[in-house]
């Protein structure tokens, strides 16, 4: 005796089994297969001849009675293999919509040929090309997820208007007329119930305006409706649209008109509460069913901590990001619970709870329309039907189904709460959880400054009565006053949450000024004040605009660099920046895979290097601000993200070149200065040179086009700021030289015509991105003339490196009375002159000097060989790092040149004097 199938609990599976016991073959045989890898072509097939078996007069099967037995077929071996355990969420949702898919191809595909036969081909008026209908294929369907028991929601749209071509024998039509003609005899295929059931219910709500727009809609239509009218719930819904059908330059034309709708350039934070005010409208009508029918309780779809929810919380990011990152663009809500854990946007564990509750969720959605094949999302009225359920999911009664189910919901829902609760409608003045535009404080006139006077004063502002005026000019300036309405009740928010913060910071930081850290925070409103998408972030974020808040009081470059970039609040986000260095590989294969993705868009490409430069700058300036970084730390990761961005640079500027030669150039980069020392700062220029090894006849010209774009991607002002301002001044020759040189004639160059201060530059110089052959050969060129025997008494070294040095004395005098910590005597050039001195001085006798390690590694090497004093060497390298220490303080706080004090540097001063003093002989 056959033991019962697990199957069997199922009432549609006993009736369909029930109709025809020769179907229990079919059903063993298939429960052998992965259904999702199912032929379904050769199954329609056999179900089309197994009509004519009745007798031997009957014809097969007409299709849309086949298709309905297939379906039927296909839903019954899900139900076995899945409560037999030998199917998983994946394989039920994958075979649903593959059959979904193949119904729609193979019914439109006999329609139109019907459809063709009377009335002709649809001709598109513009291109005279023929026209064929796209199905798209939105919601489940078209995230690839589809239930056993589900409406597809599809939308019709043709390419072009036109009309049929038709023969004298046919009546024409107009394109509209012909696919609306056809789209209605497709949903009847589809959905009308027959002697063998239907195949999907069929949903066209989320074509343009609805129910009440017309069936199908051509491409400009298509386009004139989202850019016009499209809604917020729209692009939710549309970021899960897929062609089932059409041809690839149509489907590409729609998906240009659809990208821009759904995925915003910008991080739009906005759509947030979009989705709130959706989801709270879906969720008050299931609570209104759920008061007018008990026993539609627990909606495992739509109610809390549901199924949507989930989905929600997925598309989100999506909406948000989707625009600026491609992973993001997922159908599928499973797999963008992947990206999401993938780039941390959710933590790893987080996502692994949320899919193992999606799929408890969706395996009992399918189990409760396993019972009678119907569309259904709520737990049985019943006690029997609930402990029929309990037991095809595996667990022992309806008792602990509802435990389950509630342990999943609870979790689900906080989650959901973490991101969609409404930051607006918490709290009070002061709440670090809230931006409340209803909470005390000032109020939306803004223009009685005693009450703003008295507010700071009671908040502790220094300097309460200029603070309030630079308030209230602010609100009355041009750019505030035109806002709308709506965008200055969220200024007045976020103003009001920004008080009392920047009290506490200032208070626990024990330094700062109230006013000026208002006073950069208002320029920054200001600045912000048209783009809706930051205002959100920091309204809903509200721990965003806190940490906005100490990065102002922290530094007036850093809020100068935020105003310019307010692209990176998504930066202040959360940590995901911070603590421990970055991780150049894998960030140089994620910029290049984005560059990759916009080939032949020179303007995106510019764009993406600038957008990833930005973004690592500033969590690395969060981390500085932090106190986590050394300034010698901070200089190593900054000229490595900068040579990271000048390698994808010279990759993607030599893809534009349309003469190029090579696939790879044979071309590098040499960095001076900042960068070839690895001491960049935030704002250093990059001092470069360009070489190139290539016998080809095209080499030069080519490689000079490529070193022309270079600087140009690098300094053009795009949408999304500069990279570098790029200094060639080293170059052979200076600016009259060539742009580009030869490897041989750089070599020619540095051994018979550079200049003594050239070759200084040249101890401080380094390979930096290009091809590694040509840096190769650039060390060793520089080994060798840095090796160069100047121990003679006649060598002009000596008197060369002091002329030089006057030079510059003369070009930066000193004024004010404060210490230049770069260009004073005792100061940061001297210590450089003397590395360079000493290197080019005695590297013949001793071969470690030529290593470019860094001006206070080289004074100690120059100490220990005892070629100065080793503990005045010591003492200026102390000098030294006490200097940049001082001079990246300064420039944090906004000021271009270094100036302090003298009293803080006077003993450092003291010893770079003294040692510049032995070693000239002065």
């Amino acid at each position: 005796m056959h033991p019962v199938s697990p199957a069997m609990s199922s009432r549609f599976y006993q009736r369909w089994l029930a109709a025809d016991p020769a179907r229990a073959g079919r059903i063993e045989t298939l429960s052998r297969l992965p259904l999702d890898k199912l032929d379904l072509k050769a199954e329609l097939a056999h179900e089309a001849g197994e009509g004519a078996s009745a007798g031997p007069n009957t014809r097969l099967l007409p299709l849309p009675r086949a298709m309905r037995r297939l379906r039927n077929l296909l839903v019954a071996a899900i139900i076995e293999r899945d409560l037999g355990g030998q199917a998983d969420l994946a394989e039920v949702v994958t075979a649903m919509t593959a059959l979904a898919d193949f119904a729609i191809r193979t019914q439109l595909g006999a329609l139109m040929d019907e459809m063709v036969a009377q009335h002709g081909m649809p001709i598109g008026a513009e291109s005279g090309l023929p026209q064929n209908m796209i199905v798209l294929a939105m919601g489940k369907q078209g995230g690839g997820e589809l239930n056993v028991s589900s409406d597809i929601d599809l939308i019709f749209v043709y390419p072009e208007d036109g009309d049929t071509a038709a023969r004298p024998d046919q009546r024409a039509l107009s394109n509209h007329e012909f696919f609306g003609r056809l789209g209605k005899k497709l949903i009847a295929a589809l959905s009308e119930v027959i002697e063998d059931g239907f195949v999907f219910r069929v949903d066209m709500a989320l074509r343009p305006n609805g129910a009440s727009g017309p069936l199908v809609a051509s491409l400009n239509m298509v386009e004139n409706y989202l850019i016009v009218q499209g809604r917020e719930w729209e692009r939710y819904a549309w970021v899960k649209a897929r062609a089932v059908t059409g041809t690839g330059a149509d489907i590409a034309a729609l998906d240009a008109i659809v990208r821009p709708f759904v995925f915003r350039r910008y991080l739009d934070f906005g759509v947030i509460d979009a989705i709130r005010t959706m989801h709270g409208q879906i969720r008050a009508e299931v609570d209104r069913q759920e008061r007018l029918h008990p026993d539609r309780s627990n909606n495992v779809k739509l109610g809390r901590g549901g199924i949507r929810e989930i989905e929600f919380l997925a598309q989100v990011f999506q909406l948000i990001r989707g625009g600026r990152d491609s992973a993001l663009r997922e159908r599928s809500t499973r797999l963008t619970l992947g990206v999401l854990a993938d780039k941390t946007l959710l933590q790893p564990d987080t996502v692994a709870q949320l899919l193992d509750s999606y799929t408890f969720l969706r395996n009992l959605e399918h189990r409760l329309q396993y019972l009678d094949d119907a569309q259904i999302h709520t737990l049985p009225a019943n006690d029997a039907d609930r402990e029929v359920i309990a037991h095809m999911m595996n667990l022992p009664d309806a008792q602990a189904l509802l435990a389950a189910l509630e342990a999943h919901r609870r979790f689900v829902a906080g989650q959901f709460d973490a991101i969609f609760s409404d930051k607006t409608d918490q709290g009070s003045d002061g709440d670090d959880n809230s931006v409340n535009p209803h909470s005390s404080g000032l109020d939306a006139d803004l223009d009685n400054r005693a009450s703003i006077e008295a507010r700071l004063a009671g908040l502790g502002f220094d300097n309460a009565a200029g603070a309030a005026q630079r308030v209230m000019a602010t609100w009355q300036s041009p750019r505030l006053v035109q806002l709308p309405e709506a965008s200055r009740t969220r200024l007045l928010a976020l103003l009001n949450a920004a008080l009392p913060r920047i009290a506490r910071v200032i208070k626990e930081a024990g330094i700062g000024s109230h006013s000026a850290t208002l006073a950069r925070l208002l320029d920054f409103f200001e600045a912000i004040a048209r783009r809706s998408a930051y205002l959100s972030l920091l309204t809903e974020y509200p721990h965003t605009l806190e940490r906005v808040i100490r990065m102002m009081n922290a530094s007036g470059w850093a809020a100068t660099f935020l105003a310019k970039h307010p692209i990176l609040l998504d930066e202040l986000l959360d940590d995901r920046q911070r603590g421990g260095a970055p991780d150049c590989g894998a960030l140089a294969l994620e910029l290049q895979q984005q560059l990759d993705g916009a080939a032949g868009d020179t303007e995106r490409q510019m764009d993406i290097l600038r957008e990833t430069h930005h973004a690592q700058l500033f969590g690395l300036l969060a981390q500085d601000l932090a106190g986590e970084l050394t300034v010698e730390r901070l200089a190593d990761y900054l000229s490595a993200l900068a040579d990271l961005i000048v390698a994808a640079t010279i990759n993607a500027a030599w893809q534009t070149i349309a003469t190029r030669h090579r696939p790879l150039p044979r071309f590098a980069v040499i960095a001076y200065g900042k960068l070839g020392g690895k001491e960049l700062g935030y704002i250093s220029d990059l001092d470069v040179i360009f070489l190139f090894d290539d016998d080809d006849q095209d080499a030069p010209g080519n490689y000079a086009k490529l070193a022309q774009r270079f600087i140009t991607w690098m300094t053009a002002h795009t949408s999304a700021g500069i990279l570098f301002d790029v200094d060639t001044a080293l170059r052979p020759d200076g600016p009259s030289g060539m742009l580009v040189s030869s490897v041989a004639a750089f070599e020619r160059y540095q051994d018979t015509a550079a200049w003594v201060w050239e070759h200084q530059a040249l101890t401080r110089a380094r390979f930096c991105a290009g091809d590694a052959a040509i840096g190769a050969r650039f060390e060793t060129i520089r080994e060798q003339v840095m090796g160069k025997d100047r121990s003679s008494p006649d060598n002009p070294l000596k008197a060369e490196v002091l002329k030089m040095r006057a030079k510059m004395h003369d070009a930066y005098p000193q004024r004010d009375g404060r210490f230049d910590l770069k260009q004073a005597a005792g100061g940061m050039i001297d210590i450089e002159f003397m590395v360079q001195y000493l290197v080019l001085r005695h590297a013949c006798g001793y071969p470690q000097l030529t290593a470019n390690r860094g001006n206070i590694a080289l004074l100690r090497i120059c100490g220990e060989l005892g070629l100065v004093d080793a503990t005045l060497a010591a003492a200026v390298g102390d000098a030294y790092r006490a200097m940049r220490k001082l001079q990246h303080q300064v420039r944090l706080q906004g000021q271009d040149n270094a100036r302090v004090e003298p009293a803080l540097v006077a003993h450092h001063a003291a010893n770079v004097v003294r040692l510049w003093q032995a070693i000239f002989d002065l």
